[in-house]
């Protein structure tokens, strides 16, 4: 977990998110931030480039507890299921097929109140690969 959080805290466009690493390890990784006023959109919902930040890193560091630390996402896909409103945005990745040097990883992003009560507003899946050749 400690390496998970040097290495978050490494990418300066993630301290500018206030990103932080709550949950990392055995196939699975959780990335949180809470929703401040600048990182909605215009209608008031969290922009959608913010969650795909999150499912983005949530995806690799999953990948990471598998693959080890020199990983890169190779691509992703992300379906959005409802604007996403709420106090925290959590991305919870897990990997669902891994081999040497390739994992595949799902990811839930969720919106949680200030009572915790969480709501899934997009899914997300990708493929991260080794950085070694």
């Amino acid at each position: 977990m400690e390496l998970a959080r040097k290495v978050l805290d490494a990418q300066p466009f993630s301290r500018l998110l206030g990103a932080e690493v709550t949950a990392f390890g055995d196939g699975g990784a959780v990335l949180e931030l809470a929703i401040r006023e600048e990182l909605r959109q215009q209608n008031g919902f969290v922009h959608g480039g913010v969650l795909s930040y999150a499912a983005d890193n949530a995806i690799t560091f999953a990948a990471g507890t598998v693959l080890g630390p020199a990983v890169l996402t190779a691509g992703y896909t992300i379906d959005y299921v409802r604007p996403a409103v709420g106090a925290v945005l959590r991305a919870r990745a897990t990997v669902l097929h891994a081999s040497r040097r390739q994992a595949v990883v799902r990811c839930e992003l969720l919106t949680a109140d200030e009572a915790g009560t969480e709501t899934l507003c997009a899914l997300a899946q990708g493929t991260v690969r080794t950085a070694n050749a």
